[in-house]
């Protein structure tokens, strides 16, 4: 019998598999640089960073509970509602810094979906203060994940998580998404298509109804899917021309995943809204952000209006002491440059799965990466049976097995994927990519002997 959650609601979980025991429940009790280590005292390599959250992995407790400790003796809690606090003040100061602009304005969160949810209120609202209040619609991609709560659902492009919730909160467009695999076109064609679409979409909706285009640099949901050449430039001259703002949702690709402080960086474009969450404070406590552009916030200044919108714990004392300890490590240790300097060796192991039968793509960037799967060798796709076989019967077991911690997931195909913390250096990304070979090996022998085979090992 394993562990019964008890009175504990698990997140994006079947609770119902776990009851009484039934379901193997990985309990984490420690960690220690990138390992955590469950209960029994079993070691995992953390290759998905606690959901794209634990960037510094787990030696650094000591550091980020004194600067917690002295922040919660000095001050232990202050709204950002018409007053502020010195951590708040300073943390805004450093991300604007950081941000592509150099400068902005920075809201702050306690996580991402309310990091969307604002940036979604800041853009009516910079609409309406220009006398635009009818741009009441959204354009975001197919399969994309923004969020669970009801307006930032709205801009998720997974139909599973929103059909029994009801219409949604934001009349938003979904439109493709960049994901290369089968797709027979090149690059600039295939570019070329996807701008064309969202163009066209916008059209069909009437150009002044729209207020913001949303998009993640590298999208999660389905497997890192990377942008083409020219695509996020593209991005920014149709949401120009058409008068819509450009928002770059960074809850996963920002803070280091891909080797900048703001993954957009890598494409060419400059959004005008940037969302944080995650790997703001590498998850040593719980925030997010919102920066905005100086254009986007400027009518939040004029005078007699005021910001529409408050979160009573945003930018927390002490999360804003803990982010601004993270920003600081991240400098001082180099985390940065490690991504940017062990990225190829990590995409070059990754392509290595490639020689697998079930493996039929590859793809991502800095620490962000998928194998999508396949039957047999070809790019045939599971279908649902096989799915639930594979994803949620077969590789979770195999995968904790083999000592690491990834993500089986059919938000679109079948992937697995890994983001390992930032801090991993060459041998713990074999380490991290080896134990997802062998799993993935099995899980193909698995599936060629059908329903009631098993796998040799």
């Amino acid at each position: 019998m394993g562990v019964d959650p008890g009175s504990l609601l698990l997140h994006f979980s079947r609770n119902g598999d776990f009851r009484d025991g039934a379901g193997d429940l990985l309990v984490l009790d420690r960690g220690e640089g990138p390992y955590v280590f469950d209960v029994e005292g079993r070691r995992y390599l953390d290759g998905l960073s606690s959901l794209f959250c634990c960037q510094l992995g787990y030696s650094y407790g000591e550091e980020f509970g004194a600067a917690a400790a002295g922040q919660l003796a000095r001050l232990c809690f202050n709204t950002n509602w018409g007053t502020a606090h010195p951590a708040a003040l300073e943390l805004a100061e450093q991300l604007a810094a950081r941000s592509p602009w150099g400068s902005g304005r920075v809201f702050f969160t306690s996580g991402g979906s309310e990091s969307v949810e604002t940036a979604w209120k800041l853009a009516r609202q910079y609409h309406a203060a220009r006398g635009e209040g009818g741009r009441r619609k959204a354009i975001a991609r197919v399969g994309a994940y923004h969020g669970v709560s009801l307006g930032a659902l709205s801009l998720t492009g997974v139909p599973s998580f929103k059909e029994q919730f009801g219409p949604p909160a934001i009349e938003t467009r979904h439109v493709a998404n960049t994901n290369a695999y089968r797709d027979e076109r090149d690059e600039a064609e295939r570019c070329r298509d996807l701008l064309d679409e969202l163009e066209a979409a916008i059209e069909e909706e009437g150009p002044e109804t729209v207020a913001l285009i949303v998009a993640e640099p590298v999208q999660n949901a389905g497997g890192c899917f990377v942008p083409p050449p020219g695509y996020w430039p593209g991005l920014r001259e149709i949401a120009d021309r058409h008068g819509a703002l450009l928002l770059a949702d960074e809850v996963i690709t920002g803070m280091g995943r891909l080797g900048e402080w703001f993954g957009v960086s890598r494409f060419g474009a400059t959004p005008d809204l940037i969302t944080l969450a995650k790997g703001l404070t590498s998850a040593y406590a719980p925030m997010g952000a919102v920066l905005a552009s100086e254009r986007v916030a400027e009518p939040l200044y004029e005078p007699g209006r005021g910001l529409m919108h408050g979160i009573t714990f945003g930018g927390h004392p002490l999360c804003a002491a803990v982010a601004l300890l993270n920003l600081e490590i991240f400098e001082r240790d180099g985390v940065l440059e490690n991504v940017r300097a062990l990225e190829p060796h990590l995409r070059g192991r990754m392509e290595e799965l490639l020689e697998l039968p079930i493996v039929g793509d590859v793809r991502g960037a800095g620490f962000f990466w998928a194998a999508e799967l396949v039957k047999e060798d070809g790019d045939g796709r599971f279908d649902a049976e096989e799915r639930e076989r594979l994803l949620r019967g077969f590789l979770p077991a195999r995968l904790r097995e083999a000592g690491l911690i990834a993500r089986a997931d059919d938000r679109g195909d079948a992937v697995v994927q890994i983001a390992p913390p930032l801090i991993c250096d060459r041998e713990q990304l074999d380490e991290v990519v080896e134990a997802l070979a062998a799993a993935l090996a099995d899980a193909g022998e698995f599936m060629a002997l059908g329903a009631t085979g098993a796998a040799t090992r």
